[in-house]
């Protein structure tokens, strides 16, 4: 008689031991049930319902337009899929930025809403009241720093941050603020290594690094950069694991070809 093992979920607790092992953690994002499911059930430790979904899902040019109410929607559509791992969102530009009150709102919201087990938002000691309302309410905060893509226009590119003297300060000043706030985890993203390696080892919460270098304590990507579905963006830090966009091609135009001459459907195809 076969016995079912009980999926142990991963936890804010279960990063903060792996980071004090020495054990890296694996991120990815997601923004759907079918995809959840692969790779939630292929081990991974943190799905990032992330506003990344505005490029990738929606075809924005920025991570800007996403909606509370359309993060919300992509969120409980990912946490129906995880059954191990922990499901992070992201607050939305324009959901958290005005005051910590409506940050809270907009936190509860998205807990209430989808099931899922922290909320994301960037930015350093302008945020830090946010983290602090937010996680004084029993949600588990994640900080991000670095490039932080809400802020594009402000930035005017999406170059590397922190090369300067004086930003790379304030960053360590800020990820020390995020931390004090409250926050159990941070990504940095696009900064130089060094630095990363810098505050990874400055900080007792566990520091996730996208374009940060190998010495944060775990890596996130986006599924659809790593899968090779989104062919356009190749930047330095990522590594492509497929080429999704290809094959679906090739199996799509093999398929019309298959109706058009009538090879599809063959006698074992019908009923």
């Amino acid at each position: 008689m076969s016995v079912n093992k009980e999926v142990k979920r991963v936890t804010t607790h279960t990063l903060a031991k792996m980071k004090q092992a020495g054990e890296k953690i694996s991120m990815l994002t997601a923004y759907d049930f079918s995809f959840a499911r692969i790779i939630d059930s292929a081990g991974i430790d943190v799905l990032l319902v992330g506003d990344s979904a505005s490029n990738v899902m929606a075809g924005h040019e920025t991570t800007l337009p996403i909606t509370l109410d359309q993060m919300i929607y992509h969120a409980q559509s990912v946490i129906r899929a995880a059954k191990r791992c922990l499901v992070v969102v992201d607050l939305p530009f324009g959901s958290y930025q005005s005051n910590s009150e409506i940050a809270l709102a907009s936190a509860v919201r998205i807990m209430k809403e989808t099931g899922a087990h922290a909320v994301k938002l960037e930015g350093g000691e302008e945020v830090t009241e946010s983290i602090k309302k937010i996680t004084s309410a029993g949600i588990p905060v994640m900080g991000h720093l670095g490039l932080t893509p809400q802020s594009i226009y402000q930035f005017g590119t999406y170059a590397v941050r922190a090369k300067e003297e004086t930003e790379a300060a304030k960053l360590l000043k800020d990820v020390e603020l995020v931390q004090q706030a409250g926050a159990f985890a941070l990504v940095l993203e696009k900064i130089p290594a060094a630095l990363a390696q810098q505050a990874t080892e400055k900080l007792q919460i566990p520091v996730i690094g996208i374009g940060a270098g190998p010495h944060c304590d775990g890596q996130v990507l986006v599924m659809h950069d790593m899968l090779g579905i989104n062919t356009e963006f190749k930047p330095k830090f990522l590594r492509q694991y497929l080429n999704i966009f290809e094959q679906a091609t090739k199996a799509v135009q093999q398929y019309i070809w298959d109706v058009k001459s009538g090879d599809f459907p063959n006698e074992q195809e019908q009923y």
